[in-house]
């Protein structure tokens, strides 16, 4: 048993971890390059990992027709296949046809080119496997250790292989090669070795080449991942906001009601002379249940008021400011004109504001996107419900258009959401914009 100095016995993990943390950096950093190298080049080397088609949604391809942009995602296929039938075809007419020669000096390249298609890592390894049979037996001694065919093949294949993997597996492949080669002309002693600088230094090209398009393609995905996930935080953030905002207005617009009815409640046995019990207690009845129903109110919606938001003074704006607003956007220099049709008649409060508060984000997208435009704005008492269009033509002057974030179309949708109605917002066909919302009002609310 290990003890401390202290007499206090010592684990087995603790021994472990001594030796560890008291190992050189040099051997740890030795030690992890070696898991890296296995990692990426011998654990799991046989693994089946055929290789998936291309996509063809890019710039170039999604604007081929339907039949040949099914072919082109077959492209990687064809270009591996290809630079098969080549080593094959070159292999053939170095050996003039004689039999042997032709399946080792043409047909292992070839071969071992076909299978990264199927399992990378190993189609590596089988690369440099066949070297030494491929030079010795097929090209009669010239070349070492590489041949035309094999050390081609061996290009191939490592850049096949690069762009199947990571960045990391380019550089342990370029590693193995170059150790190969080196033992391969010093130790065996077959010449200067020239031919492996000849594989090596374009090899280093062409995985650098791979390796930086693939750190590229990395980068554009993370930010466009990146990009896709603060859009759609901004989106659920505007979303929240206004939500937030429209149960303020809610909160107000409701507990001024029921303290107009607890206040009443309150108030009504005094206005009668004499009234009977039975009335007094329904009286109370109501005020107890329109007290308790606003101070539920106030503790749950309550808890949407930021510690710095104050209540407006005024009460809160509907249809019948309609035209106070028209003026205020006609003195900003844009050219309105409101049309109510239908019945005028009043409306439940929440619609009121609904109403007035999408028209008025309506114009003011008008001043923002299409500075010079006219705009048109229609209120329209329908026996179901309410109608607004807001529609504007496109932009003129010289006065750009001030881009925004499309919150405002997220609060007009959510208004009309919680109303229950339907809303559209699209571009007219003369280069303009219109919304159109449909708000349904039952016949009873509309009468209280």
């Amino acid at each position: 048993m290990v003890t401390t100095a202290s007499g206090a016995p010592r684990t087995v993990a603790d021994v472990t971890e001594t030796r560890e943390t008291s190992r050189a950096p040099e051997f740890r950093l030795a030690q992890g390059a070696l898991g890296g190298l296995r990692q990426d080049l011998i654990h799991n080397a046989f693994d089946y990992r055929p290789l998936p088609p291309m996509a063809v949604e890019g710039p170039v391809t999604r604007r081929l027709p339907e039949r040949i942009r099914e072919m082109a995602r077959w492209t990687p296929h064809a270009i591996v296949v290809g630079f098969a039938f080549f080593l094959f075809a070159v292999g053939t007419t170095v050996t003039s046809g004689q039999g042997l020669f032709v399946v080792v000096y043409a047909g292992l390249p070839a071969l071992v080119v076909l299978l990264t298609l199927v399992r990378p890592v190993l189609a590596f390894w089988a690369s440099l496997a066949i070297t030494p049979f491929v030079t010795v037996l097929g090209s009669f001694g010239d070349g070492w250790p590489w041949g035309p065919t094999s050390g081609t093949a061996h290009v191939v294949v490592m850049t096949v292989v690069a762009a199947r993997t990571r960045p990391r597996t380019a550089a342990w492949m370029w590693a193995v090669s170059a150790v190969y080669a080196f033992l391969a002309t010093g130790l065996l002693a077959r010449g200067t070795g020239p031919e492996a600088f000849a594989v090596l230094f374009p090899s280093a090209l062409a995985l650098l080449v791979v390796t930086v398009f693939q750190v590229r393609r990395q980068a554009t995905q993370e930010v466009t991942a990146q990009l896709t996930v603060t859009a759609v935080e901004r989106s659920k953030r505007t979303l929240l906001e206004e939500r937030t905002t429209i149960a303020r207005e809610l909160h107000d617009v409701v507990a001024h009601h029921m303290s107009v009815v607890a206040i009443q409640a309150e108030a009504a046995p005094y206005r009668v002379e004499n009234p009977p019990p039975e009335l007094e207690q329904a009286f109370v009845t109501i005020r107890e249940n329109a007290v308790a129903a606003l101070t539920e109110l106030r503790r749950v919606l309550g808890v949407v008021r930021a510690e710095d938001y104050e209540a407006p003074d005024a009460p809160q704006p509907t249809l019948a400011d309609l035209d106070g607003l028209v003026g205020n956007v006609r003195e900003a220099g844009l050219d309105v004109e409101k049309t109510v049709t239908g019945a005028v008649r009043e409306l439940p409060q929440g619609v009121e504001l609904s109403a007035y508060r999408i028209i008025q984000e309506a114009l003011s997208n008008v001043l923002r996107h299409a500075p010079g435009a006219g705009a048109k704005v229609e209120v329209s008492y329908v026996l179901g419900g309410l109608g607004l269009r807001i529609v504007n033509g496109p932009a003129r002057g010289l006065v750009k258009p001030s881009p925004g974030a499309g919150h405002g179309l997220t609060g007009m949708r959510e208004r009309v959401t919680m109303l229950n109605g339907e809303m559209t917002a699209e571009p007219t066909e003369d280069g303009g914009f219109e919304v159109t919302a449909f708000v349904p009002v039952i016949r009873e609310e509309a009468d209280q």
